[in-house]
């Protein structure tokens, strides 16, 4: 439970909200307490003596109570319920901001589906605590000082009689609540494990259907969900263990009551009014006594949920901009890679080591290489997706880790290798990262990359929303308006990560004529599979096992005979058996 004193810092900018409610509580509380003084006034005076006004007027005070009590618990529900959701608000917000802000690295482990449960699953339990449960367990802790107190004035001796079996139940509810935040804790980090589970079922439908493992999947939700269930049942058989103790030891209380009390009026020491007044207060006390496992229930959830929410809070991004960075600076595109090596969080391989590169601004640097050898890596280091384990990567002499995030990669251009694309129109998809841009500067953008004529022919043209991920359109498609957003940023870098690897050759071909008008006066690096893409370029790096093996512009490195030589060779053969089989298929005409 020690991690709901974590809530108070959200409910601070609502203080006054609050101890409204908490005032309208105690008032609520007041006038239920004043009810059996009012019913033994009504027994000891108004019956005994058969005065009917004084009754009458007690009732009428009996109606009144009620009625404005109604009022006022009108007012401290609403106000309990606008605190809940706009702390709720405020702590989805901020999830999600932070969610923002963290690096690759931490995206790199966490699982989208846990990160999905604690945005909405464990806010939720945070919002139902506060909404109900915070208030409720108030009024239990009000309602048994009150009574108490006026059970203790009304006698002594009965009301310690009265309050012994409440003793025990103080103490294993207490037990309990030390369970719950534990037992939460795990059913939370099981419906995250299936929301994953669910996320990424959805998302790879089509490679579920194509290799026809619905039934792997299905078992293997089914399994998860089980865990889920299993994991409920233990919590509610932990709270089932002491549900039904309370509701004994409230009706012992009021045995003893009607025992020992009873005793007392035939003695003359109390009267029949105060016994019943005594009955009232302690069934006024069951209602919240009998509450209180199930409150603290409650309170064990949204423990659990703060915990789980300040897990991902407290996790600081890796990278940050440092303090008192331009965020206007600019920069001519000069790069510098100086003994770079790097490896990811929990690897022992390095992905890179020992780089030495050194780009001049304007240049376009080709990067080729089997899967694997770090050319991804490479360019993720530009604009600090990650940041070198040693040495350091430089644009203009200055280190990346120098610059202002926002303003480093605003000035830089990327295509990563998977095109993802926004539910959202083609237009927005475009002006992603300049939101401001014009009609004409979106469509010069899709032209360059060959993708006006296309967008054009869908039924709204640029209005054409997207489905999820982009998968309305095709690869090559989605490819091509990831390029067009990459070259609307006017970036001084460009990062072409095997761009127009889903594209036909022929669009290739005229994508990359586009493209070279627009490389001119910008830092390029571009990342291929095939060496038709970088044989161009002003510099070619072969990289294999995370080091440049072999660099130099392409005819050079033919001249070398090594592997660059030994790629060029494989795809030239591949071309020319495509090309042989292609003119068998095609039927020779008869005169």
């Amino acid at each position: 439970m020690k991690h709901l004193a974590r809530i108070i810092p959200l409910i601070r900018p609502y203080l006054w909200q609050v101890w409204v409610a908490i005032l309208a509580l105690a008032a609520i509380i007041a006038m239920q307490l004043a009810v059996p003084g009012i019913i033994q006034n009504v027994i000891d005076e108004g019956l005994a003596r058969r005065e009917i006004g004084f009754i009458a007027t007690s009732a009428l005070v009996i109606v009144a109570i009620g009625a404005v009590r109604s009022l006022v618990a009108t007012l401290q529900r609403f106000l309990t319920e606008s605190v809940s959701m706009r702390v709720a608000f405020d702590l989805r917000n901020r999830l999600f901001n932070h969610i923002q802000h963290l690096s690759f690295g931490y995206h790199d482990r966490a699982q989208t589906g846990q990160l999905v449960s604690r945005c909405i699953e464990d806010v939720g339990s945070v919002q139902a605590f506060l909404g109900f449960g915070a208030i409720e367990l108030l009024q239990a802790l009000f309602m048994t000082v009150g009574t108490l107190t006026l059970m203790f004035l009304t006698d002594a001796r009965l009301a310690i009689i009265a309050s012994l079996p409440i003793i025990p139940l103080v103490i294993q509810t207490s037990m309990f609540g030390a369970r719950a935040s534990a037992l939460f804790y795990s059913v939370d980090n099981i419906l995250g494990k299936l929301s994953s589970q669910l996320q990424e079922n959805v998302t790879g439908v089509q490679v579920v259907r194509a290799f026809a493992r619905e039934p792997h999947e299905i078992r293997r939700f089914d399994e998860t969900n089980r865990e889920l269930f299993h994991a409920r049942v233990h919590v509610i058989d932990e709270w089932a263990k002491v549900m039904p103790t309370s509701s004994f030891l409230v009706a012992l209380s009021t045995i003893l009551i009607l025992w020992f009390g009873g005793l007392a009026a035939i003695r003359g020491d109390l009267t029949v009014g105060q016994v019943v007044a005594f009955n009232a207060y302690v069934l006024l006390l069951a209602a919240p006594v009998q509450e209180l496992i199930w409150l603290v229930n409650t309170a064990g959830e949204a423990a659990a949920g703060l915990q789980r929410a300040f897990e991902v809070l407290d996790s600081q991004p890796a990278i940050q901009s440092p303090p008192g960075a331009d965020p206007d600076r600019t920069f001519r595109g000069q790069v510098t890679f100086e003994n770079v090596s790097f490896a990811y969080e929990g690897e022992e391989a390095p992905a890179l080591l020992d780089i030495e590169l050194s780009v001049e601004p304007d240049q376009t640097v080709g990067i080729i290489g089997p899967t694997g050898s770090g050319k991804s890596t490479l360019v993720s280091l530009i604009p600090r997706f990650y940041d070198a384990t040693t040495g350091a990567v430089r644009i203009d002499g200055a280190d990346v880790r120098e610059f202002d995030l926002t303003a480093l990669r605003r000035k830089i251009g990327i295509v990563l290798q998977t095109s993802l694309l926004f539910s959202a129109t083609i237009r927005e998809n475009i002006a992603l990262g300049r939101p401001d841009a014009s009609e004409e500067e979106i469509f010069a953008a899709a032209r360059a990359a060959q993708a006006h004529d296309f967008i054009l022919r869908t039924p709204e043209k640029y209005a054409t929303v997207v489905g999820e991920r982009g998968i309305t359109l095709s690869g090559g498609q989605r490819q091509r308006i990831a390029i067009a957003r990459a070259l609307l940023m006017d970036p001084r870098i460009l990062i072409l990560d095997d761009a127009t690897s889903s594209v036909d050759t022929e669009t290739e071909h005229r994508i990359q004529a586009a493209l070279k008008e627009r490389m001119a006066g910008r830092t390029t690096f571009v990342i291929a599979q095939r060496i038709a893409s970088v044989r161009h370029a002003d510099q070619i790096l072969v990289m294999q096992g995370g080091r440049i093996i072999e660099r130099g512009r392409h005819t050079d490195l033919l001249a070398l005979g090594g592997l660059y030589n030994e790629i060029n060779d494989l795809q030239r053969s591949h071309l020319d058996e495509f090309e042989r089989d292609i003119s068998s298929l095609t039927p020779s005409g008869d005169d």
